[in-house]
């Protein structure tokens, strides 16, 4: 009887550097995922320096004068900004669909066309911004849709029953 004897094979021979992706050195893809982690965080924080530049850089130009803004009106355009003047005695008008007035400083005039009601303070005399854009960059009439009235730390003293008081009583 011939017998037959099942031997073993012999074990596989470890990978050679050819047979695997990369580099058979311990830890390597380790470091390739820390490299990647690294390069994930160097774009966050890019990102978010750019942010705050941004942010930062546009906050610190809250708004154009007249003269400003005529001074540079083609590279404004038609873009969006707020721009700051006196609203000009006997040109304020009700519209249809909101409030017509002038705004100037020195020499320059403004015509605004602002949609919606304007707030309780505004009135001629005082100064504004106003939230908009000119209609062509050659023109200097400005359309808004919003307006923000500044006021003297005087306003109380010349205007005492329009400041309430904390606890909702007229001074």
């Amino acid at each position: 009887m011939t017998g037959t004897t099942t031997e073993p094979s012999p074990p596989a021979p470890p990978p050679t550097p050819e047979d695997t992706d990369g580099p058979a050195v311990p830890g390597a893809r380790r470091r390739r995922t820390s490299w990647r982690v690294l390069l994930v965080f160097a774009v966050l924080a890019g990102a978010l320096v750019f942010l705050l530049v941004e942010g930062l850089g546009s906050s610190l130009n809250y708004f154009d004068t007249v003269d400003q803004a005529f001074a540079h009106r083609a590279t404004l355009g038609t873009t969006t900004f707020r721009l700051e003047g006196t609203v000009d005695a006997g040109t304020i008008r009700s519209t249809a669909t909101g409030t017509d007035f002038d705004i100037s400083q020195g020499t320059h005039v403004v015509h605004v066309a602002n949609t919606g009601s304007p707030p309780q303070l505004f009135q001629a005399d005082i100064p504004v911004v106003v939230v908009g854009h000119f209609t062509s960059s050659t023109s200097s009439d400005f359309v808004s849709n919003s307006i923000l009235v500044k006021h003297s730390a005087t306003y109380i003293e010349q205007n005492p029953s329009r400041v309430r008081a904390k606890n909702g009583t007229v001074r």
